[in-house]
């Protein structure tokens, strides 16, 4: 706590009022595109085995006004069964993200560890409804731990950055 009883980093309103200590929060959180294919409709129906299911992630963020940033949270879905397309869907679930007062170098931490996370919950409802809807059981992802994804893509980008440092510890 600071003199004023403020937790650290956190500041007092100014004197004419406005709050300067740092905000970041979920504006809006939309579905930018879905698509569901079911290409092999209806003889997969009749598959005696169930579908193999591969799920694959990407996000990406970017600043699309002063303190506005978009997050979108793309995940792709491929069901095979016994040879055959069982379905595929294409996700890409998105927000937008205001922030106030907060440094540069928080706001890409934050994109790509805690955004997702918020916005995860909503777009694997979006994804459960429609694998439903084309006539499988909901497909249930498991939570992603987005932020200890984010630290180790960081660790290795660290890593790849400079191959010829070594490292050095203090005990």
């Amino acid at each position: 706590m600071d003199e004023q009883g403020l937790p650290q980093g956190f500041e007092a309103p100014t004197a004419d009022g406005e709050d300067a200590g740092p905000a970041a929060g979920l504006i809006s959180q939309y579905v930018k595109d879905l698509s569901f294919e079911n290409p092999n409709a209806p003889g997969i129906y009749q598959a005696q085995t169930a579908p193999g299911i591969d799920v694959q992630f990407n996000i990406a963020a970017s600043q699309v006004g002063e303190e506005v940033h978009e997050l979108v949270l793309k995940i792709e879905v491929r069901a095979e069964s016994e040879g055959k397309t069982a379905f595929i869907v294409d996700l890409s679930y998105a927000g937008l993200f205001g922030f106030r007062n907060v440094p540069a170098d928080q706001i890409q931490p934050f994109m790509l560890g805690e955004a997702p996370r918020l916005l995860f919950p909503f777009a694997r409802r979006v994804l459960a409804d429609a694998v439903r809807d084309g006539g499988f059981p909901p497909l249930m992802l498991e939570p992603i731990d987005f932020a200890q994804l984010y630290l180790q893509q960081a660790e290795a980008q660290a890593g790849t950055a400079q191959p010829n440092t070594p490292e050095t510890g203090h005990a």
